[in-house]
């Protein structure tokens, strides 16, 4: 990961603060332990020891672990415990009260986040609190046409029929900016929702459902997510809130639907953890209904989208 993406993570002020409220929850000055799982920069265990944690372990198998000692070193911040492996790596770790892990994707579940989550209730000492406790999913239909245009790019090279291209551009998600704007005005729909002290499966499914009251055209579909860290405290990267440096995912479709008023459109996602080059695999299938009879079907696959 360059240093470019943690300087971007680090001028982002919503996702400091929110952290940072979290942890001022969670923390009691003097006594409080933490773990910090991918700990980066180390940004978060820094806060903890300014919020007053006595103790800070910092968990990160990347190079960029060294310059957050560097950084603790020439800032006088002490009481740190760098371990330079993966958490799940690490066998028998100290317990800790809080565990603390900001290891979310543009689409959430990238990054290891499940397995890591999962495996991180090893490191929490009895009624110990884990940062973030949840996390819901949500999606809508988009109707601006300024992503296709960028996927009908191959159309007409060089008089050629570059059809077998299109069609692995448009099965792979893609992370755009996406606005209130672009999307249809219906409410987001959420497929999936997740409690990290449950259980945690790392394949999850959904669907997301809309009754449509007007006719339009959808290109695809934006997806985003709500975290909540500790109650009260929730980190969204929904294009309706306070803009993130995580943007929104946009799954494209084969092709665009035209949609009447009164027809059922319903978006099935699902995922897997590990499964392809991207590290994880994500499949959606579109389905669009007028009264019992299906209109349009359409499934799409990112492991469809690389050259084998």
């Amino acid at each position: 990961m360059s240093i470019e993406f943690h300087r971007r993570m680090l001028a982002d002020q919503v996702r400091i603060s929110a952290f940072r409220n979290a942890l001022a929850q969670r923390i009691r000055p003097g006594s409080t332990t933490v773990a910090d799982l991918g700990a980066g920069t180390g940004i978060l265990a820094f806060l903890a020891r300014e919020l007053g944690a006595r103790e800070v372990w910092l968990y990160d198998p990347g190079p960029v672990l060294g310059l957050a000692e560097h950084i603790a070193q020439r800032n006088g911040i002490d009481r740190l415990h760098f371990v330079a492996e993966r958490s799940l790596d690490v066998a028998e770790p100290p317990r800790v009260d809080v565990v603390v892990a900001e290891v979310l994707g543009n689409f959430a579940y990238e990054e290891n986040v499940l397995e890591t989550l999962r495996d991180a209730r090893r490191f929490l000492a009895p009624g110990g609190t884990m940062i973030p406790r949840s996390i819901v999913q949500w999606a809508a239909p988009v109707i601006a046409d300024r992503f296709e245009h960028d996927f009908r790019a191959w159309r007409g090279v060089a008089e050629l029929d570059w059809s077998d291209a299109e069609r692995l551009t448009r099965n792979n998600m893609y992370v755009f900016a996406i606005e209130p704007k672009d999307l249809l005005d219906v409410p987001p729909a959420s497929w999936d929702s997740l409690e990290f002290d449950g259980d945690i499966d790392s394949r999850r499914a959904g669907r997301g459902a809309w009754a449509h009251a007007a006719g339009a055209t959808i290109f695809g579909f934006a997806l985003w997510w709500e975290c909540t860290l500790v109650p009260g405290i929730v980190l969204s990267t929904s294009p309706f809130g306070r803009r993130t440096h995580w943007d929104q995912i946009y799954l494209p479709l084969l092709e665009p639907l035209t949609v009447r008023a009164g027809d059922a459109l319903a978006l099935d996602v699902s995922s897997e953890t590990g499964g392809g080059e991207s590290g994880i695999d994500v499949r959606w299938t579109v389905e669009q209904r007028r009264g019992e009879k299906v209109v349009s079907h359409q499934s799409l696959d990112i492991g469809s989208g690389f050259l084998g």
